[in-house]
């Protein structure tokens, strides 16, 4: 089994490698395999990117993220300057159908809802703007309404895990109760299990999937 002390300086590496990231900025404490990043960054992209390159690192089991965003006062913006920059952000972006969101914008924070019919679209929103100047967090409030009947979903979903190349369907399991699929079993990283819940989602008729795979350390991953 990977140790605490080695999951932390596998996951300083990645930091450091990672060209769109200040390693020096974040801080990383590891206990069980829980990772716990902290410290200050000056936008909201450059947090996203801390958490993203952590989940890449073998033995992470789940990720705590405490680093705070602090822009200088020379990039400050008013909550009114965002969410015009946000209404015009989902306009410009051709995966969101920008006439079914909703944003709110409170110190910072960007809060997203409404109802679109794919998982990608709900993405597109968060991402299209996560990037803006004076963004400080991003909450994803978007629900997924398709009008299609949920039958064969489990089917589609198996099937999907394995055409994946980067997912061992063999350790993961699906279970369908309505439009909510769970998923069970085991993956070798936090970045596969991101990937196995991508997948179901991408299936018609998924509203919503809990993600209970468990990330287990495999040695040959070292």
């Amino acid at each position: 089994m990977k140790t605490d002390a080695r999951i932390r300086e596998d996951v300083l590496d990645q930091l450091a490698w990672e060209s769109n990231i200040d390693d020096r900025q974040i801080g990383v404490a590891v206990e069980n395999g829980v990772v716990t990043l902290s410290g200050v960054v000056d936008s909201y992209t450059a947090k996203m990117a801390a958490e993203k390159a952590t989940k890449k690192v073998s033995g992470v089991k789940a990720v705590a993220e405490d680093i705070e965003v602090k822009y200088g006062d020379a990039y400050k913006k008013t909550d009114k300057e965002i969410a015009k920059a946000v209404v015009n952000a989902l306009e410009w972006n051709i995966s969101v159908p920008n006439d079914k969101i909703m944003a709110k914008v409170e110190d910072g924070w960007v809060y997203l809802s409404g109802e679109v019919k794919w998982d990608f679209q709900r993405n597109a929103a968060k991402k299209a703007v996560e990037n803006l100047l004076g963004v400080k967090y991003v909450s994803n409030n978007i629900i997924l309404k398709q009008e299609v009947k949920a039958t064969d979903i489990k089917s589609k979903i198996s099937k999907a895990f394995e055409r994946a190349a980067d997912l061992d369907a063999k350790h993961v399991s699906v279970e369908v109760d309505g439009h909510t699929v769970t998923l069970k079993g085991t993956v070798r990283s936090w970045a596969e299990k991101e990937e196995a819940r991508k997948t179901a989602y991408a299936s018609p008729g998924v509203y919503n999937v809990k993600n209970e795979l468990k990330v287990e350390y495999y040695p040959a991953y070292a």
